[in-house]
């Protein structure tokens, strides 16, 4: 899946947007079997790969256990969670496979002060992505964390939002928050044949649940 590069948020004397223009997680699909078929002699899928906009590094200890799963009961998404960390151009990593999700390990963990980042693929050519059902959620809907401890986080979705990626609000998604939330990330939106890109991006907003 192409990624296209989007803006950087970082924090300095609080949050900066350093550079304009599109932002967020840009991921994209080859298509699915039935709409997008695969092309006349494609294997394995091809792993994705690209820069996507990474939300700023905590500064702050993290009194949390790391994630180690993701389990979302209405849209059937169970998984086991891998660590995304930055690429070499500072950009956020995305999982290399559609089958799992991936918590960005330089923010805060699931449970600690802050937005708490976890990212996935909608789809590929060969069908429906971890995050397929990611903008079916709704106010009140759960989402639990399990985390390497053995304890368990939860969470309540309090908003599903779609932003075209040319208007996608960085700040938002990834500014500091003074409780703990959660946000998963995948595309969505129409899909451009010509591109190969969805044109937009669905962020789950989430407090933990006392």
């Amino acid at each position: 899946m192409r990624i296209r590069r989007v803006a950087l948020a970082v924090f300095a004397a609080g949050l900066v947007v350093i550079m304009t223009g599109a932002a967020g997680l840009l991921l994209t699909r080859h298509g699915s079997a039935a709409r997008h078929p695969a092309p006349a002699g494609v294997g394995a899928m091809p792993a994705p790969g690209g820069p996507i906009v990474a939300p700023p590094q905590s500064a702050e200890p993290r009194p949390v256990a790391r994630p180690v799963s993701l389990s979302v009961p209405l849209i059937g998404v169970h998984t086991r969670l891998i660590t995304l960390a930055l690429t070499r151009d500072g950009s956020l990593q995305v999982p290399a496979t559609t089958s799992v999700a991936g918590w960005f390990a330089g923010g805060p963990r699931p449970g600690a002060i802050g937005s708490a980042v976890i990212a996935g693929h909608i789809d590929s050519y060969r069908g429906p992505g971890v995050f397929f059902r990611l903008d079916e959620l709704r106010p009140g809907n759960r989402i639990y964390v399990r985390r390497s401890d053995r304890t368990t986080v939860m969470f309540r979705v309090t908003a599903v939002h779609r932003y075209l990626k040319d208007h996608f609000p960085t700040q938002t998604v990834y500014g500091a928050t003074p409780d703990a939330e959660l946000r998963l990330i995948t595309c969505g939106g129409a899909f451009d044949d010509a591109t190969g890109h969805y044109l937009s991006n669905v962020v789950v907003y989430a407090t933990e649940a006392n």
